[in-house]
């Protein structure tokens, strides 16, 4: 059977509301002052950075975003039958709630549903942490043992948990179709994993507004919408057809 992994970025998400960070409305392009909120030593040192955080995290457009027609197809191409791996640069979980099994979702850079203890690891969700936020705490510790909490994502000035990147990378070593969608794959390591996956004879597809990096290996780049572009992409390959 085909496997199929699909590597999605920030743009997969646009079309639910949530901005990407390096495109003309990105965050950081916006505030560049934002990205200190999301670097892990700028976060530990300073109070005040982790109490605009928190602020940020509440009024987060994720919150209300709901999967789009990009997160349906993917969803749709598994319960046809095709088997399928994703691996997502993106902390919105927006592909397990289009319907994507949970343990078909690689998420290389965490999640923002849930928040981790920086001193004993413990985790929880985001929501609870949120609530305390509304109620008045404006940089809750540790419920268990008084630490410094944190989105459970991977901070800039952090590194990728080693398991997860070891299970990505032998998806994409294992896969014979890798579509890479919504990502300018210039994020390592995430973005090697596209070269990575051509040098073991998988098929190349890059859906994204960009040229990327990795075009060149590409069997097909495509610049459409992703909205409309990738469902029919996914359609072409679930019907076992080329480009």
């Amino acid at each position: 059977m085909t496997l199929v992994a699909i590597l999605s970025g920030a743009g997969i998400s646009t079309d639910s509301g949530i901005p990407d960070y390096r495109g003309p409305q990105g965050l950081w392009r916006k505030d560049p002052e934002a990205e200190k909120l999301v670097t892990y030593d700028f976060y530990m040192s300073d109070p005040e950075i982790r109490r605009r955080s928190w602020q940020m995290r509440r009024t987060s457009a994720s919150w209300k975003a709901e999967p789009n027609a990009a997160h349906r197809a993917v969803a749709g191409l598994e319960r046809s039958g095709t088997a399928v791996r994703v691996l997502t640069q993106n902390v919105d979980g927006l592909h397990q709630l289009a319907g994507l099994s949970a343990r078909k979702v690689v998420e290389l850079h965490g999640t923002a549903r849930e928040v981790v203890c920086t001193r004993c690891h413990a985790r929880s969700s985001m929501e609870q942490a949120l609530s305390r936020v509304e109620a008045g705490e404006a940089d809750p510790p540790c419920a268990v043992c008084g630490g410094i909490l944190k989105s459970a994502t991977v901070m800039f000035g952090e590194r990728l948990d080693p398991r997860v990147l070891a299970e990505a990378m032998a998806i994409t070593k294992a896969c014979q179709v890798f579509v890479a969608v919504g990502t300018t794959l210039q994020v390592q390591p995430a973005a090697s994993l596209a070269g990575i996956a051509v040098e073991h004879g998988a098929r190349l597809f890059v859906v994204n507004a960009d040229p990327t990096p990795y075009d060149e290996l590409a069997e097909e780049t495509i610049r459409e919408p992703i909205g409309t572009a990738l469902p029919a992409l996914l359609e072409r390959l679930s019907a076992g057809e080329g480009p």
